[in-house]
């Protein structure tokens, strides 16, 4: 059940006039969420309107009338369209107001409002804003038990990233075949011994593959693992609880006992630019100033760009994380979007700068997490690159 009062509170701060929420054929996750809705799917258009002040109203087709019945709130029915385009204006309330939605001129993975339904609510006077500050604070913010979750998850996932090195070393020191896909679906046993489960196998690569940022080895495309090779290994899991949120993290090693300059340049530039974003979070977080997502951005995009590799820094610095790897809250992003929504308490995001070139990429992943007045890393920091035959 969502919390129509404090939902509330926000829109008269926000000084809007309402948060509406609509979906067709659960293409809005974030509202099912939002509204706690559960093993629901609708196949014709409803509407929940949560008014600034009053009760929410609700509109729904005949034919699934009780969809919303879990939900407070005066019902309304339409069938036809003509039904439906009589009904909006009272579901909506009469004249002009601000309304919410899931819309956004520069953050797409909450714009899932289509362009129809929105114009179709301009139609009737009302100005349509971005939810994303709203869906930031009831959607993307944990509790304390994902906060634990997270934890559970990230002690886990650091010990079979080591395992995982270990793993790919014997093999190499043995002269013992092991290609990327092999090493990748060691990782997903471990994952399943685990109890951990994740949308997506982990990133494995070697040499030129990881230097692309969403490289997949597949059983008959991927590379053997060898001496002098450089591996970069992502991945991301959660455990099983219910509601439980992610952990992600990227971390290299090089098959030799010791790291040729060149590796280590980049990597310390890599380091240098994450450590730059995590203090520029906690700096700020510690002082109450506040703080958005393309500013963590461009603490971590600066240092690269002044190294020379700006060019090569081909991905935003992070995400927000949650239910979802890729949650719904601020990403420290000021290159594929300007994500000026605010980092607040009780969520968490990644800080992953990358440098990646045609021989060789590399990428270091850590997970911060924002507390009243404090930020912190939640797992493990490399610090340099492991020489993995030492």
């Amino acid at each position: 059940m969502p919390d129509i009062k404090a939902i509330q509170a926000e829109l008269r701060a926000a000084k809007m006039d309402g948060w509406l929420l609509y979906d067709l054929y659960h293409r809005d996750l974030i509202a099912y969420r939002v509204l706690g809705l559960e093993g629901i799917l609708a196949k014709r258009r409803w509407f929940y309107m949560i008014p600034a002040r009053g009760e929410p109203r609700k509109l729904v087709h005949r034919i699934e009338a009780a969809v919303l019945d879990s939900l407070p709130g005066a019902k309304l029915l339409y069938a036809g369209h003509e039904e439906l385009a009589a009904a909006l204006p009272k579901l909506l309330g009469r004249g002009q107001g601000k309304l919410a939605m899931q819309y956004s001129t520069e953050v797409p993975i909450i714009s899932l409002a289509d362009a129809g339904t929105v114009e179709m609510v301009r139609g009737l006077g009302k100005k349509v804003v971005s939810s994303g500050e709203l869906v930031q604070k009831f959607e993307a913010t944990w509790s304390n038990d994902q906060y634990l979750s997270h934890l559970q998850a990230g002690r886990i996932i650091d010990r079979i990233m080591l395992q995982a090195f270990a793993q790919a070393a014997t093999y190499v020191r043995q002269k013992k075949e092991l290609s990327e896909y092999d090493l990748q679906q060691w990782i997903m046993e471990q994952f399943r011994a685990n109890l951990l489960v994740t949308d997506s196998a982990p990133i494995v690569g070697v040499g030129p593959h990881s230097g692309d940022p969403h490289y997949e080895p597949k059983q008959d495309h991927c590379a053997l693992i060898q001496e002098g090779d450089l591996l970069l290994l992502d991945m991301w899991a959660k455990t099983r609880a219910a509601a439980s949120v992610y952990y992600d993290i990227t971390w290299v090693g090089y098959f030799s006992d010791k790291v040729p300059a060149k590796f280590t340049k980049v990597f310390n530039i890599v380091r240098d630019a994450r450590d730059a974003a995590v203090k520029f979070v906690q700096d700020a977080v510690a002082a109450g100033r506040p703080l958005q997502g393309w500013q963590v951005d461009k603490a971590a995009r600066d240092v690269i760009a002044k190294a020379g590799y700006g060019k090569a820094f081909i991905h935003r610095t992070g995400h927000n994380i949650g239910i979802e790897v890729h949650g719904n809250g601020a990403n420290m992003d000021n290159l594929e979007t300007k994500d000026t929504r605010p980092v607040i308490p009780n969520t968490c995001f990644s800080v992953e700068p990358g440098i990646y070139l045609p021989e060789f990429g590399i990428r270091s992943e850590v997970n911060v997490y924002v507390a009243h007045r404090q930020a912190r890393v939640t797992g493990s920091v490399q610090k340099e690159i492991i020489p993995l035959l030492a």
